[in-house]
């Protein structure tokens, strides 16, 4: 039996781009149809697109990483146990016994300081994250140092341990295995170019092969600390058109098919195939320039709130789209706020406008990315807020269009949203109730000072405050009291939070989505 496993293996590996149609996907091999056009690096050091991200989750560890049982849960990895000293702002890991890298080397306390100094050194792309920590090229192999089976990391900054450790969960703290990596070295580049198309991860899959905008192939790691993933290997086959992914689908050439779009959703289900939803964490807000006066009354914002046709719009086209959010942190993850407390009411609405002595009609332009479902809820809110007078004239442009004019503060009304680059709250609540310096001059990618509001210092101080808190209950409970203050009294109005659908085989189990493209994984997956 084994040996037939492993020639169905070699087998599915090998097998062409074009499957013959109506051929069965092998009994082991997971097959899925996923549009991966948008890698454009697979070191972690490097990796910064969604698929990118997914791939380097299923083949690297992290010391502490949020993983397959439970994807809102911060879990320990390759480190079995860690201590944090907040006051000495010294988190002291140690490694777990028998880790190892795909090569056959074991994970040593030196690959992880090696791995760290790597990222900041290299200073690519999603070096930030683990900058934040006050890590710079000169120091990091004093902030981070090994001795035996344990790391020492220290941090610089008036942040918890909570933040730290989230920082190192994050896809740019993966480990990598040195000695491979440095055996591949060019002109200094610490294997870049060797890992953007290979791996020398630890993780429960090996990259087998990658070719970018055509092929992933992963490899199960029988080895690996928490058991063998359940199927021998999985092929990730690019598919860009979404009709396409359909029809492999159906015709059962592929288990999975990752992009097809509402309408081909709704027709899926049936005796053969099932769709699977899963909250996202990106939220989706309408925001309103303090530039532009007739948009400076709080009772516009207090009025905006009542104006949104929510369940309208998750009832009819956003349906399994997105659901009803009105905070800045992704609802399933620590320190969320679910309530919902407001509903489209146009006459309350109108009564807050009245009472204020606010002026109708007023009239703002509305910009908004050039596709659905953007455009739809566009007009949806062009049609409810014209009930209270407030009109929208919509002016539809490109993602860099809009995303410019959005940097630029040259908007008055926007339509957009915003996913965090590491699922700490710190990294919403810095966006959505943090401004301290509102000056052109200032530039911040934040949704605060892109609307230009000048946060309160109350709230600035909050937001510090939760930054800062050692405790992990007292701090979820900060930035819930936080994103009710937003919620109640900003220019940003949160709307939804967006969820993803996936149809697969109904065979197919086991199967993890989590709230952001970092948290897909396979490692459970069955076929039965």
């Amino acid at each position: 039996m084994k040996l037939l496993r492993t020639a169905l293996l070699a087998a599915a590996l090998a097998m062409p781009m074009a499957l013959p149609a109506g051929a069965a996907t092998p009994d082991n091999i997971l097959v899925v149809a996923q549009n991966i056009d948008d890698i454009v690096a697979i070191d972690p050091a490097q990796a910064y697109e969604f698929s990118s991200g997914e791939l380097v989750t299923n083949v690297y560890d992290r010391l502490v990483q949020y993983d397959a049982e439970d994807p809102t849960v911060l879990a320990p990895g390759l480190a079995a146990e860690w201590q944090a000293d907040a006051d000495a702002k010294t988190i002291s890991f140690t490694l777990r016994d028998g880790a190892t890298f795909h090569s056959g080397n074991p994970v040593r306390a030196e690959d992880v300081v090696f791995s760290f100094a790597r990222v900041i050194k290299l200073n690519l792309t999603p070096a930030f994250i683990l900058a934040q920590l006050g890590w710079t090229a000169e120091n990091v192999e004093d902030m981070v140092t090994a001795d035996g089976n344990k790391v020492v990391v220290k941090y610089e900054g008036d942040f918890s341990p909570a933040f730290a450790l989230n920082v190192l969960a994050a896809r740019p703290a993966s480990i990598v295995d040195e000695k491979t990596v440095m055996e591949h070295e060019e002109d200094g580049d610490m294997g870049n170019k060797w890992l953007n198309a290979n791996s020398a991860g630890s993780g429960p899959f090996e990259l087998q092969t990658y070719r970018a905008g055509e092929l992933v192939r992963y490899k199960s790691n029988a080895d690996y600390f928490k058991g063998a993933p359940k199927v021998e290997g999985v092929i990730i086959r690019h598919v860009a058109e979404a009709a396409t992914q359909q029809l492999l689908l159906q015709s059962g050439d592929v288990d999975m098919a990752r992009n097809l779009t509402p309408d081909q959703i709704a027709g899926m289900e049936g005796d053969t195939i099932k769709v699977e939803t899963y909250p996202q964490a990106a939220v989706h807000f309408l925001s309103f320039n303090q530039k532009k006066d007739v948009l400076q009354p709080e009772a516009v914002w207090d009025a905006a709130r009542y104006l949104v046709n929510y369940k309208g719009m998750t009832d009819s086209f956003l349906k399994g789209q997105m659901e009803i959010h009105q905070a800045f942190w992704p609802k399933g993850f620590p320190g969320s706020y679910d309530e919902t407390p407001y509903t489209y009411d146009p006459e309350k609405a109108k009564q807050i406008l009245a009472d204020a002595g606010i002026e109708t009609p007023i009239t703002v332009t509305l910009d908004v990315i050039n596709s659905t479902p953007f455009t739809d809820m566009a007009q949806s809110l062009q049609a409810s807020f014209a009930e209270a007078g407030i009109n929208f004239d919509i002016i539809p442009g490109t993602g860099s269009q809009v995303i410019t004019k959005y940097r630029e503060r040259s908007h008055e009304a926007m339509l957009l949203y915003w996913g965090p680059d590491f699922m700490d709250p710190h990294s919403n609540a810095k966006a959505f109730a943090y401004n301290s310096d509102n000056s052109d001059d200032n530039y911040q990618a934040t949704t605060t000072w892109r609307n230009a509001w000048a946060v309160p210092a109350e709230m600035n101080d909050m937001t510090k405050a939760a930054l800062a808190e050692s405790d992990a209950e007292k701090r979820n409970g900060m930035y819930v009291e936080l994103q009710k203050e937003v919620q109640a009294k900003s220019p940003i109005v949160i709307m939804f939070q967006a969820a993803y659908q996936v149809a697969m085989d109904q065979k197919v189990e086991g199967y993890v989505n989590g709230a952001t493209s970092d948290f897909v994984y396979y490692r459970l997956v069955t076929k039965n």
